[in-house]
């Protein structure tokens, strides 16, 4: 029996999970393939869907589906996280196991997110390319329990991602039973950012200190 095919959304069905759909079945065949747009249609008809259903819900072609599959590994992140309570952890260790949880449940994808990046990396593309890590680093800072709102936010979101970025340049070259190098270096990371983190918060706080004394001075 022939299998239907449809282009247009049900009333059970919801864009978000069309695009899950699409895009993981087109990380399979992205080693092969590469990230093209004809791969991401060909995933779309590989779930059920006409072809045009890619368009449909990758309005803005393939950066749209490029970032669909990172907002993707964040969820899956947090499927390895729900288990566990932040609370139980120091702030340092709920940031390093956030960011290992998503590294390790895209290793069956890495070449998929070695490509992700390179495409991120060109000129045009980079500014949507920072906000995409920026949305992540925020969400790993909001599960770790963070919810200032001063300078202090947007330092800590900063600096990870950062880590981020480093920390996926060391995991897409790590061969190591575990990813033992990749954790050995976000925690080494960590460290740096942290130490970063603190002196910075203390020389603002030296420079609020005395704006305010001479203002009463």
């Amino acid at each position: 029996m022939r299998t239907q095919k449809t282009s247009s959304f049900s009333a059970q069905e919801q864009p978000q999970g069309i695009r899950d759909k699409i895009i993981e079945a087109v990380l399979p065949e992205i080693p092969f393939d590469g990230w093209t747009w004809a791969a991401v249609e060909q995933a779309a008809v590989k779930s059920g869907y006409e072809s045009t259903m890619a368009a449909s819900v990758f309005p803005g072609g393939l950066p749209d589906a490029h970032a669909h599959f990172a907002d993707l590994a964040d969820r899956w992140m947090f499927a390895r996280l729900k288990d566990i309570d932040p609370e139980t952890l120091r702030v340092r260790d709920r940031v390093q196991m956030a960011v290992m949880a998503r590294f390790r449940s895209l290793y069956p994808w890495r070449d998929a997110v070695r490509q992700s990046a390179t495409f991120w990396m060109m000129p045009t593309r980079a500014g949507r390319g920072g906000k995409i890590t920026w949305r992540t680093a925020d969400r790993i800072w909001a599960w770790a329990g963070d919810t200032t709102t001063d300078y202090n936010r947007y330092t800590k979101r900063t600096l990870l991602c950062g880590v981020l970025v480093s920390t996926m340049l060391a995991w897409l070259n790590d061969n190591s039973s575990g990813m033992i190098e990749t954790e050995e270096f976000l925690d080494r990371r960590i460290s740096s950012v942290m130490t970063i983190g603190k002196a910075m918060g203390k020389a603002k706080s030296f420079t609020n200190s005395k704006m305010g004394r001479n203002k009463h001075e």
